[in-house]
């Protein structure tokens, strides 16, 4: 890797990729600020005056995009983050996307016709989804009930795209291109809550629902409706997204390795006892 240090601005830096990223970089020796709104200076994509102090000095940035680059208001935003790192002199751009998101494409090509270097990441939902985000909750309970479950996906680790990310900041050859990454194999839901219960040795139930019975019970634990929106989407238009379904060999053309199995992500997680704790239902 290229021993230069580099100031690099890692958006989302306490999410899933951006805090593992940040922990790479961190030990390669680059000066990595962290944009979160608890940081100083903070970065909230909601106050764009406060992005210039952010992009101070910096020369590569990380993007994510909370919650995600479907919802509206996200190509504006991301259309004004690019004119603010051009006025600051950002050299390089990585975005992170969702693979088989339609309206993530329109933040890409935002991204790839910016006059900065630029690359795309499009990532299958992660293997962590079902440790450190909202599956994790049914599985503490001990009953899992999803819809879409004849659809299969594969399933990424969120490691393996930290290491992806940080190869694309630090090295050359990346500028214009789209990777899309997944695991090694396409799993459904009752499978991977199968492989979640035989290492954990839980009598975990999955239940299979229509999307409207899992709209229904979003509404009835009350969340948000830009969330319940956005999980309905996830669901209705990416999962049942047939480029969704493909695997890839991404991963292993940047890293020289095969990316991570979905039973080795169980096997590290369960040494965790995260899947053994119980919420109240």
């Amino acid at each position: 890797m290229n021993i230069m240090k580099n100031n690099i601005l890692v958006l989302g830096g306490t999410g899933k990729t951006g805090r593992r990223i940040v922990e790479r970089l961190n030990n390669l020796g680059h000066e990595v600020r962290v944009g979160s709104r608890n940081e100083s200076p903070a970065f909230d994509w909601h106050d764009p005056a406060g992005w210039p102090a952010v992009l101070e000095g910096i020369n590569k940035v990380y993007i994510t995009y909370q919650p995600d680059l479907a919802v509206p208001g996200a190509k504006e935003a991301i259309e004004a983050l690019i004119k603010v790192a051009k006025q600051k002199g950002v050299q390089q751009l990585v975005l992170l996307s969702g693979k088989g998101e339609i309206e993530a494409e329109r933040c890409e090509q935002l991204v790839l016709n910016s006059g900065i270097h630029s690359t795309v990441i499009r990532a299958s939902w992660f293997n962590q989804n079902f440790s450190e985000s909202f599956f994790l909750e049914p599985i503490q309970q001990g009953v899992v009930a999803l819809p879409q479950a004849h659809l299969k996906a594969p399933y990424v680790d969120a490691n393996d795209l930290a290491d992806v990310a940080v190869t694309i900041l630090l090295n050359e050859g990346h500028n214009g291109k789209i990777y899309e990454l997944t695991g090694p194999r396409l799993l459904s839901f009752k499978e991977v809550i199968g492989e979640i219960a035989k290492a954990t040795g839980r009598d975990l139930q999955f239940i299979p629902i229509s999307l409207p019975q899992y709209v229904d019970a979003m509404k009835a634990q009350q969340l948000p409706n830009d969330v319940i929106w956005l999980i309905e989407y996830l669901f209705r238009e990416v999962l049942d997204n047939e480029n969704n379904q493909i695997v890839t060999n991404d991963i292993e053309k940047l890293l020289g390795r095969k990316p991570i199995d979905f039973l080795d992500y169980v096997a590290e997680t369960v040494k965790t006892g995260i899947w053994h704790k119980t919420v109240e239902a």
